[in-house]
Protein backbone atom coordinates (compact mmCIF):
# COMPACT_ATOMS: atom_id res chain seq x y z
CA UNK A 1 0.00 0.00 0.00
CA UNK A 2 1.75 3.24 -0.89
CA UNK A 3 1.41 6.35 1.41
CA UNK A 4 1.29 10.13 1.02
CA UNK A 5 4.20 12.03 2.31
CA UNK A 6 2.96 15.79 2.98
CA UNK A 7 4.33 18.56 1.82
CA UNK A 8 3.20 22.05 2.22
CA UNK A 9 4.32 23.15 -1.25
CA UNK A 10 3.90 19.56 -3.07
CA UNK A 11 2.22 15.79 -2.14
CA UNK A 12 3.15 13.28 -4.18
CA UNK A 13 2.96 9.50 -3.74
CA UNK A 14 5.95 7.64 -2.90
CA UNK A 15 6.05 4.23 -3.19
CA UNK A 16 29.93 -10.41 -3.71
CA UNK A 17 32.04 -9.50 -0.45
CA UNK A 18 35.29 -8.39 -0.14
CA UNK A 19 37.23 -9.46 2.79
CA UNK A 20 39.72 -7.11 4.64
CA UNK A 21 42.32 -9.59 6.49
CA UNK A 22 44.79 -8.05 9.10
CA UNK A 23 45.93 -5.08 10.24
CA UNK A 24 49.23 -4.85 8.35
CA UNK A 25 51.61 -1.64 8.69
CA UNK A 26 50.97 -0.96 5.23
CA UNK A 27 47.11 -1.41 5.69
CA UNK A 28 47.13 0.54 8.92
CA UNK A 29 49.38 3.55 6.97
CA UNK A 30 46.20 3.56 4.30
CA UNK A 31 43.57 3.97 6.80
CA UNK A 32 45.58 7.10 8.14
CA UNK A 33 46.36 8.42 5.51
CA UNK A 34 42.91 8.11 3.54
CA UNK A 35 41.47 9.13 7.43
CA UNK A 36 43.70 12.41 7.64
CA UNK A 37 42.13 13.20 4.16
CA UNK A 38 38.69 12.89 4.40
CA UNK A 39 38.25 14.43 8.01
CA UNK A 40 41.31 17.33 7.11
CA UNK A 41 39.14 20.37 7.56
CA UNK A 42 39.23 21.29 4.27
CA UNK A 43 37.12 18.39 3.82
CA UNK A 44 34.49 19.53 6.47
CA UNK A 45 31.33 21.37 6.01
CA UNK A 46 31.62 24.83 7.48
CA UNK A 47 29.16 26.51 9.53
CA UNK A 48 28.01 29.05 6.94
CA UNK A 49 25.46 27.91 3.32
CA UNK A 50 27.88 29.35 1.14
CA UNK A 51 29.00 25.50 0.13
CA UNK A 52 25.50 24.41 0.20
CA UNK A 53 23.91 23.58 -3.21
CA UNK A 54 20.39 25.92 -1.59
CA UNK A 55 20.00 28.05 1.45
CA UNK A 56 19.13 26.51 4.54
CA UNK A 57 17.96 27.42 7.62
CA UNK A 58 17.31 25.87 11.30
CA UNK A 59 14.81 26.80 13.44
CA UNK A 60 17.00 26.46 16.90
CA UNK A 61 16.11 24.44 19.66
CA UNK A 62 17.37 24.29 23.61
CA UNK A 63 20.40 21.65 23.45
CA UNK A 64 18.58 20.50 26.69
CA UNK A 65 15.27 18.45 24.40
CA UNK A 66 17.71 17.57 21.18
CA UNK A 67 15.01 16.29 19.38
CA UNK A 68 12.28 19.43 19.69
CA UNK A 69 12.04 21.50 16.78
CA UNK A 70 9.70 24.25 16.92
CA UNK A 71 7.65 24.60 13.31
CA UNK A 72 9.21 26.80 10.90
CA UNK A 73 6.65 25.83 8.04
CA UNK A 74 8.01 28.45 5.50
CA UNK A 75 11.80 27.28 6.69
CA UNK A 76 10.72 23.67 6.50
CA UNK A 77 8.78 24.12 3.03
CA UNK A 78 12.10 26.07 1.81
CA UNK A 79 14.55 23.37 3.13
CA UNK A 80 12.72 20.51 1.74
CA UNK A 81 11.80 21.90 -1.77
CA UNK A 82 15.89 22.61 -2.10
CA UNK A 83 16.80 19.24 -0.79
CA UNK A 84 14.30 17.89 -3.54
CA UNK A 85 15.56 20.27 -6.49
CA UNK A 86 19.21 19.14 -4.86
CA UNK A 87 18.46 15.19 -4.84
CA UNK A 88 17.20 15.35 -8.48
CA UNK A 89 20.43 17.10 -9.74
CA UNK A 90 22.41 14.54 -8.19
CA UNK A 91 20.24 11.51 -9.46
CA UNK A 92 21.26 13.55 -13.46
CA UNK A 93 18.67 13.57 -16.06
CA UNK A 94 15.71 10.93 -16.10
CA UNK A 95 17.39 7.86 -17.25
CA UNK A 96 20.64 8.38 -17.27
CA UNK A 97 21.24 6.78 -14.55
CA UNK A 98 18.87 3.27 -14.05
CA UNK A 99 19.28 2.22 -10.72
CA UNK A 100 19.07 4.41 -7.91
CA UNK A 101 20.26 2.18 -4.59
CA UNK A 102 20.48 3.59 -1.01
CA UNK A 103 21.99 1.94 2.07
CA UNK A 104 19.31 2.17 4.09
CA UNK A 105 18.90 1.18 8.70
CA UNK A 106 15.84 2.57 9.13
CA UNK A 107 17.67 5.75 11.12
CA UNK A 108 16.52 9.14 10.37
CA UNK A 109 19.52 10.37 7.70
CA UNK A 110 18.81 7.21 4.99
CA UNK A 111 15.13 7.32 5.65
CA UNK A 112 14.93 10.94 4.74
CA UNK A 113 17.48 10.39 1.98
CA UNK A 114 15.48 7.12 0.91
CA UNK A 115 12.34 9.67 0.95
CA UNK A 116 13.74 12.30 -0.94
CA UNK A 117 15.18 9.66 -3.84
CA UNK A 118 12.10 7.79 -3.74
CA UNK A 119 10.01 11.39 -4.12
CA UNK A 120 11.92 12.68 -6.91
CA UNK A 121 12.17 9.57 -9.13
CA UNK A 122 8.55 9.56 -7.98
CA UNK A 123 7.52 12.94 -9.42
CA UNK A 124 7.92 12.07 -12.87
CA UNK A 125 4.46 10.81 -14.03
CA UNK A 126 6.41 8.34 -16.14
CA UNK A 127 9.15 7.18 -15.18
CA UNK A 128 10.32 3.51 -16.20
CA UNK A 129 13.75 4.66 -17.04
CA UNK A 130 15.19 4.61 -13.82
CA UNK A 131 14.53 2.50 -10.52
CA UNK A 132 14.92 4.14 -6.42
CA UNK A 133 15.89 0.76 -3.75
CA UNK A 134 16.67 0.94 -0.12
CA UNK A 135 18.37 -1.94 0.51
CA UNK A 136 19.36 -3.18 4.51
CA UNK A 137 21.77 -5.29 5.54
CA UNK A 138 21.28 -7.94 7.94
CA UNK A 139 23.79 -9.03 10.43
CA UNK A 140 23.68 -10.07 14.23
CA UNK A 141 24.91 -6.16 15.01
CA UNK A 142 21.73 -5.10 13.73
CA UNK A 143 18.84 -5.34 16.30
CA UNK A 144 15.30 -6.92 15.27
CA UNK A 145 13.91 -3.15 16.88
CA UNK A 146 15.84 -1.57 14.10
CA UNK A 147 14.64 -4.16 11.48
CA UNK A 148 10.93 -3.72 11.98
CA UNK A 149 11.48 -0.02 12.46
CA UNK A 150 13.52 0.29 9.28
CA UNK A 151 10.47 -2.33 7.36
CA UNK A 152 7.19 0.25 9.04
CA UNK A 153 9.19 3.58 7.42
CA UNK A 154 10.20 2.24 4.31
CA UNK A 155 6.44 1.02 4.20
CA UNK A 156 5.06 4.14 5.44
CA UNK A 157 7.40 5.67 2.77
CA UNK A 158 5.93 3.19 -0.04
CA UNK A 159 9.53 2.57 -1.78
CA UNK A 160 10.78 -1.50 -2.42
CA UNK A 161 13.22 -2.56 0.87
CA UNK A 162 15.27 -5.29 -0.01
CA UNK A 163 16.41 -7.56 3.00
CA UNK A 164 20.36 -9.04 2.30
CA UNK A 165 22.51 -10.78 4.81
CA UNK A 166 26.21 -8.99 4.95
CA UNK A 167 29.07 -11.11 5.80
CA UNK A 168 31.58 -8.71 7.77
CA UNK A 169 31.06 -11.50 10.58
CA UNK A 170 33.85 -13.69 8.73
CA UNK A 171 35.98 -10.87 8.80
CA UNK A 172 39.31 -11.00 10.55
CA UNK A 173 39.59 -6.99 10.72
CA UNK A 174 35.89 -6.76 11.91
CA UNK A 175 36.47 -9.02 14.85
CA UNK A 176 39.55 -7.90 15.86
CA UNK A 177 37.56 -4.17 16.49
CA UNK A 178 40.65 -2.82 17.10
CA UNK A 179 39.86 0.83 15.56
CA UNK A 180 39.11 0.07 11.79
CA UNK A 181 35.46 -2.68 12.26
CA UNK A 182 33.56 0.35 10.81
CA UNK A 183 35.81 0.42 7.90
CA UNK A 184 35.39 -3.20 6.76
CA UNK A 185 31.73 -3.49 7.66
CA UNK A 186 31.19 -0.68 5.29
CA UNK A 187 33.33 -2.10 2.57
CA UNK A 188 31.06 -5.39 2.96
CA UNK A 189 28.08 -3.50 2.67
CA UNK A 190 28.52 -1.30 0.01
CA UNK A 191 30.24 -4.15 -2.31
CA UNK A 192 27.19 -6.43 -1.34
CA UNK A 193 24.86 -3.76 -2.50
CA UNK A 194 27.03 -3.39 -6.01
CA UNK A 195 26.66 -7.15 -6.45
CA UNK A 196 22.76 -6.75 -5.79
CA UNK A 197 22.45 -4.27 -8.74
CA UNK A 198 25.09 -6.00 -10.88
CA UNK A 199 23.09 -9.63 -10.56
CA UNK A 200 19.78 -7.61 -11.51
CA UNK A 201 20.96 -6.48 -14.25
CA UNK A 202 20.16 -8.19 -17.50
CA UNK A 203 23.26 -9.56 -19.20
CA UNK A 204 23.95 -12.43 -21.76
CA UNK A 205 25.72 -15.73 -20.35
CA UNK A 206 29.25 -15.60 -22.15
CA UNK A 207 30.30 -19.02 -23.34
CA UNK A 208 33.01 -21.28 -21.65
CA UNK A 209 35.16 -19.93 -24.66
CA UNK A 210 34.58 -16.92 -24.41
CA UNK A 211 34.58 -16.64 -20.45
CA UNK A 212 38.32 -17.88 -20.35
CA UNK A 213 40.11 -16.12 -23.24
CA UNK A 214 42.88 -14.12 -23.27
CA UNK A 215 42.12 -12.18 -26.62
CA UNK A 216 42.43 -8.65 -26.22
CA UNK A 217 39.07 -7.75 -28.02
CA UNK A 218 37.43 -9.80 -25.83
CA UNK A 219 39.39 -8.25 -22.76
CA UNK A 220 38.68 -5.14 -23.84
CA UNK A 221 34.54 -5.89 -24.13
CA UNK A 222 34.07 -7.39 -21.05
CA UNK A 223 36.02 -4.51 -19.65
CA UNK A 224 33.42 -2.05 -21.38
CA UNK A 225 30.66 -3.95 -20.18
CA UNK A 226 31.80 -3.89 -16.45
CA UNK A 227 32.41 -0.40 -16.99
CA UNK A 228 29.29 0.09 -18.21
CA UNK A 229 27.71 -1.64 -15.45
CA UNK A 230 29.59 0.44 -12.83
CA UNK A 231 27.79 3.77 -14.80
CA UNK A 232 24.50 2.17 -14.52
CA UNK A 233 23.99 2.11 -11.12
CA UNK A 234 24.72 4.79 -7.96
CA UNK A 235 25.15 4.23 -4.43
CA UNK A 236 23.74 6.47 -1.29
CA UNK A 237 24.19 6.92 2.34
CA UNK A 238 22.48 8.89 5.20
CA UNK A 239 25.69 10.91 5.59
CA UNK A 240 25.49 14.11 7.17
CA UNK A 241 27.86 17.30 7.91
CA UNK A 242 28.28 16.45 11.45
CA UNK A 243 29.44 12.86 10.39
CA UNK A 244 31.75 14.75 8.48
CA UNK A 245 33.66 15.81 11.61
CA UNK A 246 33.73 12.59 12.95
CA UNK A 247 36.97 10.93 12.89
CA UNK A 248 35.98 7.85 14.39
CA UNK A 249 33.53 6.90 11.36
CA UNK A 250 36.36 5.09 9.24
CA UNK A 251 32.86 3.96 7.46
CA UNK A 252 33.43 7.20 5.28
CA UNK A 253 36.69 5.69 3.80
CA UNK A 254 35.14 3.23 2.10
CA UNK A 255 32.04 5.48 0.81
CA UNK A 256 34.73 7.16 -0.60
CA UNK A 257 36.06 4.30 -2.07
CA UNK A 258 32.96 2.90 -3.50
CA UNK A 259 32.17 6.36 -4.82
CA UNK A 260 29.15 6.74 -2.33
CA UNK A 261 27.09 9.67 -2.69
CA UNK A 262 24.82 11.49 -0.15
CA UNK A 263 22.39 14.35 -0.88
CA UNK A 264 22.59 15.62 2.95
CA UNK A 265 25.89 15.79 3.21
CA UNK A 266 25.49 19.60 3.62
CA UNK A 267 22.87 18.85 6.29
CA UNK A 268 23.08 19.30 10.34
CA UNK A 269 21.53 16.42 12.01
CA UNK A 270 19.29 19.18 13.61
CA UNK A 271 18.52 20.58 10.11
CA UNK A 272 17.85 16.39 8.56
CA UNK A 273 15.33 16.09 11.50
CA UNK A 274 13.39 19.49 10.35
CA UNK A 275 13.12 17.95 7.18
CA UNK A 276 12.38 14.35 8.28
CA UNK A 277 9.99 15.83 10.20
CA UNK A 278 8.34 18.23 7.61
CA UNK A 279 8.08 14.84 5.04
CA UNK A 280 6.43 13.64 8.07
CA UNK A 281 8.25 10.52 8.39
CA UNK A 282 7.49 8.50 11.60
CA UNK A 283 11.20 8.28 12.91
CA UNK A 284 11.94 11.79 12.67
CA UNK A 285 12.53 12.44 16.09
CA UNK A 286 14.00 9.16 17.32
CA UNK A 287 17.25 8.62 19.22
CA UNK A 288 19.97 7.25 17.07
CA UNK A 289 20.57 3.52 16.93
CA UNK A 290 23.76 2.80 15.58
CA UNK A 291 24.90 -0.96 15.19
CA UNK A 292 25.27 -2.62 18.21
CA UNK A 293 29.07 -3.30 17.19
CA UNK A 294 29.51 0.22 18.74
CA UNK A 295 28.79 -0.90 22.03
CA UNK A 296 32.17 -2.71 22.27
CA UNK A 297 35.00 -1.53 23.66
CA UNK A 298 38.30 -1.51 21.19
CA UNK A 299 39.58 -4.99 21.91
CA UNK A 300 36.42 -6.41 22.57
CA UNK A 301 35.82 -9.16 19.85
CA UNK A 302 32.70 -8.48 17.64
CA UNK A 303 31.84 -11.74 17.11
CA UNK A 304 27.65 -12.42 17.47
CA UNK A 305 27.53 -13.96 20.97
CA UNK A 306 28.64 -10.47 22.13
CA UNK A 307 26.07 -8.71 19.81
CA UNK A 308 23.41 -10.92 20.92
CA UNK A 309 24.49 -10.46 24.66
CA UNK A 310 24.37 -6.39 23.63
CA UNK A 311 20.82 -6.53 22.04
CA UNK A 312 19.23 -8.93 24.85
CA UNK A 313 20.66 -6.32 27.73
CA UNK A 314 19.35 -3.57 25.96
CA UNK A 315 16.00 -5.01 25.08
CA UNK A 316 15.61 -6.23 29.24
CA UNK A 317 17.05 -2.54 30.67
CA UNK A 318 14.42 -0.65 28.15
CA UNK A 319 11.27 -3.09 29.01
CA UNK A 320 12.13 -2.07 32.72
CA UNK A 321 12.52 1.64 32.46
CA UNK A 322 9.49 1.90 30.01
CA UNK A 323 7.52 4.59 32.21
CA UNK A 324 10.23 6.57 31.29
CA UNK A 325 12.07 5.70 28.05
CA UNK A 326 10.45 6.33 24.59
CA UNK A 327 11.83 6.23 20.95
CA UNK A 328 13.49 9.53 21.39
CA UNK A 329 15.24 8.30 24.65
CA UNK A 330 19.29 7.32 24.30
CA UNK A 331 19.93 3.81 25.65
CA UNK A 332 23.35 1.82 25.27
CA UNK A 333 25.10 -1.39 26.99
CA UNK A 334 28.08 -1.39 26.21
CA UNK A 335 30.43 -3.86 26.64
CA UNK A 336 33.81 -3.16 28.39
CA UNK A 337 37.23 -4.92 29.00
CA UNK A 338 36.94 -8.19 31.54
CA UNK A 339 33.69 -8.94 30.45
CA UNK A 340 31.60 -5.97 32.15
CA UNK A 341 28.76 -4.39 31.16
CA UNK A 342 28.20 -0.71 31.51
CA UNK A 343 24.63 0.75 30.87
CA UNK A 344 24.51 4.03 29.35
CA UNK A 345 21.05 6.44 29.36
CA UNK A 346 20.44 10.29 29.42
CA UNK A 347 21.26 12.14 32.37
CA UNK A 348 17.72 12.69 33.40
CA UNK A 349 16.79 9.38 33.58
CA UNK A 350 20.35 8.16 35.72
CA UNK A 351 18.61 8.66 38.96
CA UNK A 352 15.82 6.77 38.15
CA UNK A 353 17.68 3.73 36.79
CA UNK A 354 20.01 3.93 39.43
CA UNK A 355 17.26 2.79 42.20
CA UNK A 356 17.05 -0.61 40.03
CA UNK A 357 20.29 -1.39 38.81
CA UNK A 358 21.11 -3.60 41.73
CA UNK A 359 18.41 -5.47 40.93
CA UNK A 360 18.95 -6.23 37.23
CA UNK A 361 22.24 -8.11 38.57
CA UNK A 362 20.73 -11.46 38.16
CA UNK A 363 19.27 -11.20 34.66
CA UNK A 364 22.82 -9.59 33.67
CA UNK A 365 24.78 -12.33 35.36
CA UNK A 366 22.41 -15.03 32.95
CA UNK A 367 23.59 -13.15 29.88
CA UNK A 368 26.57 -13.78 31.42
CA UNK A 369 28.12 -10.82 32.02
CA UNK A 370 30.55 -10.32 35.17
CA UNK A 371 29.48 -6.73 36.27
CA UNK A 372 27.26 -4.10 36.06
CA UNK A 373 27.67 -0.62 36.40
CA UNK A 374 25.37 2.88 35.18
CA UNK A 375 26.38 6.25 33.95
CA UNK A 376 25.64 8.67 31.98
CA UNK A 377 25.19 8.56 27.91
CA UNK A 378 27.74 9.66 25.82
CA UNK A 379 27.91 9.37 22.12
CA UNK A 380 31.18 7.04 21.43
CA UNK A 381 32.28 6.42 24.32
CA UNK A 382 33.89 3.00 23.56
CA UNK A 383 35.19 4.59 20.05
CA UNK A 384 38.58 5.05 20.96
CA UNK A 385 41.69 3.80 22.93
CA UNK A 386 40.99 5.95 25.68
CA UNK A 387 37.44 4.99 26.47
Amino acid sequence: MKRTIHHAATSRILGGSLVLRGTSRAASAAVAKQTTRLFSPSARVPDDSSTVPFPVKLTQHSSAAPHILHPDTAADTALVDGLLAHTRQVMGDVGSIPHHIIAYSGGVDSSLVAALLFQSQSSHTVNTTETVRAILGISPAVPMEQIELARRVAAHIGMPLTEIPTAEGGDETYIANTGQACLACKTHLYSTLQAVVKHSLVEPTPSSAESSTTDPASIRRKQQQQQQQQQQQQLYNGTNADDLQDPTRLGLIAANNYQVQSVIRHLSKDQVRQAARHLGLPNWNHAASPCLRSRLALGVPAVSQHLKRIEQAERFVRWQLTTVMDETSNLRVRLLAGNRACIEIDADKVNVAAALVETWQSHFDELGFDSVTLRSFKSGSVATASA
